[in-house]
């Protein structure tokens, strides 16, 4: 089927449909300066077309129609006019054909005074540009050679007005220059200015050319235009930006987050901040800091499924709480902030199918027990890369606005808000337990009531609905893949515990200097001492909170696992958790380090005075003995004895009373008593024993 406009191609010549009349149309070549209308018949178009010689093709001319032309400018007056030159003539169907259409041109030409060339002209570009009034339009758009580089042996440009001298005309060895010194000072991040660029370019110009005077040398303006003219605008921005800065702040964004899921739980992000206020602890008489906030948020609904509020720093510990929380029922967990809730009301209970975080909290050999015994992807973003998780990262300065106007010692630009006034730490006025009860209340509020207005709705969501949280999600679960998955609540916390490797010993299991066993151990063998090599390479998890149990893995690779609890030798962290476990063997281990340089100086002291005796004593000993060697061995019984009386006279000696002072006589009302002294044992204990 022919329709007017329509264009041909017949072998390198394209042709334009201008009129059809009954088995014949008309048609112009739209390449040719010397073509006019045509008439071919139909059937003979419909057999090049089954002899594959002619073909539909694109309109060069297609955007003319839809150009908005500003009204009252130049090139608006000049179409007007040719069109209304050239309108009676395309009136009259005898235009189209060579018979009649001399006489119309010279008609019209003599009614209006313009030659008949400027008439023939503009019905030629009238019927080959598309046969619209904008076909007429002048082709300034193509003057001055737009993005072609301009050539010249005298200096482009408008002559100096004010500055001495007449410049110099860029040839290739210049613009080389310039592309090296923008390349090593500008086209990077180092942030240095076009000025200095353009001064590094001058050293470089004065050792090529001493001859040009300076009033000559390349201007900073040419310069300039040598890199808006290179150097596109996007390779500009780009180049002049840090990379991660442009790729987290600056690169365009054409994607979505909502786009790469499928449905509720495709996708939790999870990521973790320094909440911006101060708090007091548990019993308001000391400031205890900012405490860490995680926070866990589905993408397809922008759902909070799980958070951690505590004072332990972010790691892998925290971030496998804030886990626990997100999959398991938060009833409880309210409840225990006087907090009602239904499970409809926060019903995202289950393990997702992937996890986006970062790089240090989820990445190790730790979280391979999740991703092996849950079937949970592992998803971590690049360095440096926040806005790889931009949904989450969102809801830490949505969460927080919350309760920034109306709490104290929240933390603002600088400590002191001005002279003579309080440093903002000075106010804080909430516990751990308050700012968690106000975080899961503004939570709740966010998930069942917040509208979303820049939710980018998919095409079959109803639009009588309201993009809440909530409702996104209970819509997504039934109209859409649910990708969470029902697991045990405890079979979930022990994976997710954190692992160490653990060894055996005689005193029971080994986990950070602490004994541990169980009654499975117990019935082993593992610990009996009978010379068997034990099991090695055995590993145990641990809850950070409570120091009082581990949980020992007896097969490598099974979920099997025996409770251990501490040993009397380690009743000393009964009772404590593993970071007091930890603390208290650091300072154990300061302890022991002071006194070790005591033992030392100490040992030194008692390693000398053994020297000098010895030495005093071989100086003492006579150099040769008066009787043999057997003389002197048989000696020793009676050389003891001798030794030995002489020490008892000296001990009794020592203790006989002082009788060199007088003594009071004693008068005795009742007459005098027996005497009360100790009996001496002294032969009985230290007789001749030999």
């Amino acid at each position: 089927m022919l329709l007017i406009n329509d264009v041909f191609q017949v072998g390198q010549e394209r042709y334009r449909i201008l009129a059809l009349a009954g088995q014949q149309a008309i048609w112009i070549d739209i390449d040719s300066d010397k073509a006019w209308p045509e008439v071919v018949k139909t059937i003979q178009i419909e057999q090049w077309t089954f002899d594959e010689t002619l073909r539909r093709t694109e309109d060069p001319y297609q955007d003319l129609a839809s150009l908005s032309v500003e009204q009252g400018n130049k090139n608006q007056k000049i179409r007007d006019q040719r069109y209304e030159l050239i309108a009676p003539l395309l009136a009259d169907e005898e235009i189209y054909y060579r018979s009649g259409r001399g006489r119309l041109v010279q008609s019209r030409s003599e009614e209006t005074g313009k030659p008949r060339k400027s008439l023939y002209k503009n019905l030629r570009q009238y019927w080959q540009r598309g046969a619209t009034p904008n076909a007429l339009l002048p082709d300034y758009r193509k003057s001055g050679g737009k993005g072609q580089k301009k050539t010249s042996s005298n200096k482009l440009g408008r002559p100096r007005s004010t500055s001495p001298g007449t410049g110099i005309s860029i040839d290739p060895s210049i613009e080389k220059m310039f592309r090296i010194v923008i390349d090593r000072y500008y086209a990077n991040d180092k942030g240095y200015s076009m000025p200095y660029v353009y001064r590094r370019f001058i050293d470089m110009f004065e050792v090529t050319n001493p001859k040009v005077s300076r009033e000559d040398y390349p201007t900073i303006i040419q310069l300039r235009y040598f890199y808006e003219r290179e150097y596109t605008k996007a390779d500009r921005i780009r180049l002049r930006s840090n990379r991660i800065s442009y790729q987290k702040d600056i690169r365009p964004l054409i994607g979505t987050a909502t786009a790469g899921v499928l449905g509720p739980g495709s996708r939790y992000e999870i990521d973790a901040t320094i909440a911006d206020i101060y708090l007091l602890s548990a019993d308001r008489q000391r400031i205890i800091g900012r405490p860490t906030l995680y926070v866990v948020v589905d993408v397809f609904s922008r759902m909070v499924t799980g958070l951690y509020i505590g004072l332990e720093n972010p790691s892998y510990v925290t971030a496998m709480s804030a886990l626990v929380t997100s999959m398991s029922d938060k009833s409880e967990l309210c409840a225990r902030y006087d907090l009602e809730i239904t499970p409809e009301q926060w019903p995202t209970v289950g393990v997702p199918d992937a996890i986006l975080a970062d790089r240090g909290e989820l990445l190790g050999h730790q979280i391979e027990s999740l991703e092996k015994a849950f079937g949970v992807r592992i998803e971590i973003t690049p360095p440096y890369r926040g806005d790889a998780k931009g949904i989450v990262e969102r809801y830490f300065r949505t969460l927080q606005a919350e309760f920034k106007p109306f709490v104290p010692g929240v933390v603002t630009a600088t400590k002191v808000r001005k002279q003579g006034g309080k440093d903002y730490r000075l106010d804080a006025t909430l516990t751990l337990d308050d700012f968690t009860r106000i975080m899961l209340a503004s939570i709740l509020h966010r998930n069942q009531y917040a509208v979303l207005s820049k939710y980018d709705r998919d095409p079959d969501m109803p639009n009588d609905m309201a993009l809440t949280p909530l409702n996104i999600w209970n819509w997504g679960i039934q109209y859409r893949t649910g990708r969470l998955k029902n697991v045990s609540e405890e079979a979930l916390r022990i994976a997710l515990l954190p692992r160490k490797k653990v060894y055996l010993s005689d005193l029971g299991v080994s986990c950070f200097g602490a004994y541990y066993t169980s009654k499975e151990l117990l019935g082993s063998g593992w610990l009996h001492r009978n010379g068997d090599r034990r099991e090695t390479d055995l590993q145990a998890a641990y809850d950070p909170a409570v120091a009082d149990h581990i949980y020992l893995f007896p097969e490598k690779g099974s979920s099997e696992y025996w409770v251990c609890s501490l040993t009397d030798r380690s009743r000393q962290y009964r009772g404590k958790s593993m970071w007091e476990l930890w603390s208290s063997q650091e300072e154990q281990r300061k302890a022991n380090s002071a006194a070790k340089v005591t033992e030392t100086t100490s040992k030194r002291d008692l390693e000398n005075l053994v020297s000098k005796t010895l030495k005093d004593a071989e100086r003492s000993r006579p150099a040769a003995h008066k009787q043999s060697k057997s003389e002197t061995v048989r000696g020793i019984s009676d050389n003891r004895k001798q030794e030995r009386d002489v020490q008892r006279a000296q001990q009794t000696k020592a203790r006989q009373p002082d009788n060199s002072k007088s003594k009071s006589e004693v008068t005795y009302l009742h007459g005098k008593p027996d005497d009360g002294a100790f009996p001496d044992f002294l032969d009985e204990l230290f007789g001749d024993d030999e």
